[in-house]
């Protein structure tokens, strides 16, 4: 798997897991949404992403979006 999928089954995940809790536990919530979401946004723009930057550290080969 490279970067590229990783970073977006991570936050695919993160988003639906978010949103399930918001309607379990709290809305509040749907802030993190909004956090991933919004990474998600800056990093289309900017190429940088935190957790791509993390697992190029660990090895894990590099796709088209992230290096």
């Amino acid at each position: 798997m490279t970067i590229d999928r990783f970073v977006l089954a991570f936050a695919g995940s993160f988003i639906l897991i978010s949103l399930l809790l918001s309607q379990l536990h709290s809305a509040y919530w749907l802030w993190f949404t909004t956090f991933v979401g919004a990474n998600l946004l800056q990093s289309a723009f900017t190429g940088f992403c935190p957790l791509a930057k993390i697992l190029g550290l660990f090895g894990v080969k590099p796709g088209q979006a992230f290096w």
